[in-house]
């Protein structure tokens, strides 16, 4: 079987994506599958440009970096011959582009099945604001907050407002990124601190999603085909679990399975279930909570396309009960076909 993986692309996210992509490229190559790695920042090129890039990863791409590629590129990586016999893509792009359903609605115009959850699932949960609202209908608890846009940073009475409304302590990202990126946890209400998060986080995205903070340990549960996976816990050595403190070796702690209640761990398992199919997701995805002292979780986030190392937080959970690495590929696979 020929599998195209598919990974880097032009996002915030880019350097991620290409460990992730080295790493189900390694591991399908191990189960004796033909790999073709694909990087659609290049467009036709993409398949020579992903040999050459797949080992290349720096700790963060800049804005002005990502600005060197076009979103032309993607469409003419899909319509190239590299995708002619491929039986299957196994996408490890991560933000716009890779998790928003426009990668997916190119592969489906060619007719190639793909890993992950279709076009709709992935436009959806790419918007926090969105997926938060669809939680709220399903009876999930989500932090209160509200959405502005970055010209908000200068308008020091709403900003006032919203800090009376949603208290002192916020978090405030932009409404389309994953990885923490744009992100600023206010502690203390200074309404410097505020406005300066909202124009970090509008850097990134028109829409800015300010939210209540949530104080509590932070929980995170993978899902693999209509199945939950044990609970994980995330224990940033300082701080909180940003850009740093998630790539960088030992700046975290992670617990597998999480020490808390069993009850508990079974109520959050069944909730990421509910918000997995609220959005209509398949295949896997990873749903992130706060869980608060008292017990009770609040929805953050949930990950079409979580990232995909071997050390990653899906497959440490798949492992946890007996699923190597790559096991785990090749089952994410054999979903995309039954699909």
């Amino acid at each position: 079987m020929r599998i195209a993986v598919l990974f880097g692309g032009i996002s915030t996210e880019r350097n991620v994506s290409i460990s992730g992509g080295r790493a189900v490229v390694e591991a399908l190559r191990s189960r004796g599958y033909e790999v073709v790695p694909v990087d659609p920042a290049f467009g036709k090129d993409g398949q020579t440009k992903a040999e050459e890039h797949i080992n290349n990863v720096n700790n963060f791409n800049t804005l002005d970096e990502l600005k060197q590629f076009s979103p032309k590129s993607i469409i003419e990586c899909i319509n190239s011959e590299i995708f002619d016999n491929i039986d299957c893509a196994f996408i490890v792009l991560h933000g716009k582009y890779g998790e928003d359903g426009i990668i997916q609605s190119l592969l489906e115009l060619r007719g190639i099945p793909y890993t992950g959850s279709g076009v709709k699932a992935n436009a959806i949960s790419i918007d926090k604001a969105t997926t938060k609202n669809l939680m709220l209908v399903a009876g999930i608890p989500v932090p209160s907050g509200t959405l502005v846009t970055p010209e908000t940073a200068d308008e020091f009475e709403v900003i006032r407002e919203i800090r009376n409304e949603f208290g002192n302590e916020l978090v405030i990202k932009p409404n389309d990124q994953g990885s923490t990126i744009g992100l600023t946890i206010v502690r203390d209400g200074n309404l410097d601190e505020i406005s300066r998060g909202i124009a970090e986080a509008g850097k990134y995205c028109r829409d800015v999603l300010i939210e209540q903070y949530i104080d509590g340990r932070e929980i995170t549960v993978g899902i693999v085909g209509d199945e939950a996976l044990p609970v994980i816990e995330i224990i940033p050595e300082s701080g909180f679990y940003d850009y740093e403190h998630k790539y960088t070796k030992g700046k975290t702690q992670y617990v597998c399975p999480a020490e808390i209640d069993e009850d508990i761990a079974e109520f959050v398992k069944g909730l990421s279930i509910t918000a997995h199919n609220v959005i209509g997701c398949s295949g896997f995805s990873r749903v992130d909570f706060r869980l608060t002292d008292e017990g009770q979780p609040y929805f953050l986030e949930i990950n079409t396309v979580p990232g995909f190392t071997a050390t990653s937080l899906v497959p440490k959970a798949a492992k946890q009960i007996g699923i190597e690495f790559p096991e785990l590929c090749e089952r994410i696979i054999k979903l995309a076909l039954e699909k």
